[in-house]
This record gives structure tokens, sequence and C-alpha cells, in this order.
């Protein structure tokens, strides 16, 4: 079993930074792929960026690009989303999830079925 527990959220200017967090804890393995997703108000929840566990190989949607960084620190359990430059069409609550790497796959996890666990997410709200 893996829990995801998100924090870091708030609300931030138009402009400014923010870093979330995700802790794993329970399993995980060397394949694994932890990553990103957001949801706004009335929206379907989207992919923002993914890191390979073992690697630290990250991979980006093109809206973020150039102004969000994803990083992990593996003695730490933990996995960040460094964003910068935000945007009020930034607002959303942030997801964290992780895939064990247990079946093959592609390497590009963009879609929400291809996580197993999720956590419980963390809102960020970004005004004007």
């Amino acid at each position: 079993q893996v829990q995801l527990v998100e924090s870091g959220g708030g609300l931030v200017q138009a402009g400014g930074s923010v870093t979330l967090s995700c802790v794993v804890s329970g399993r995980t393995f060397s394949r694994s792929t932890m990553g990103w997703f957001r949801q706004a108000p009335g929206k379907e929840r989207d992919f923002v960026a993914q890191i390979n566990w073992s690697t630290a190989l990250p991979y980006y949607s093109d809206s973020v690009k150039g102004r969000f960084t994803i990083s992990r620190d593996r003695a730490k359990n933990t996995m960040y989303l460094q964003m910068s430059s935000l945007k009020p069409e930034d607002t959303a609550v942030y997801y964290c999830a992780a895939n064990l790497g247990q079946i093959p796959g592609p390497s590009v996890k963009k879609f929400e079925v291809m996580y197993d666990y999720w956590g419980q997410g963390t809102q960020v709200t970004v005004s004007s």
C-alpha cells in the first residue's frame, strides 16, 4: 500500500511562486513514476508534470513548461513542484500520484488511469 500526502498550497498573487510537497509512504519501486495533476473548478483533472523516481527525469505539460519544476528527494521520500510566474489560470486543486511501474507501459504517463495511487489534493489559488 502507498500513501501520498500533499502540502504547500495556499493563496498567492499572480507572478508569485509556491512550492508543493508530496510525501510518499509505503512501498515504492525503482521503476516508479510520480506525477502532479490539477483540477480547476468545473473542469477535468489535467496532467501537470511527472518525474522518474529513479533517474529524476522530468516531463512537463506545455502549459507549465518553463514555469514549474518537478523534483524529488529519495532520502526524504518526497516529491516537489516548484511553481513560479503563477497565473490566475493555475488556480486548481493539485494532486500527486504514483505509478509503481509494476506493469510495463509508456514512459510518459499523462493520463489519470496510468496512476495507481493518489493524494487528497492541495488547493492553490492565484489572485490577479
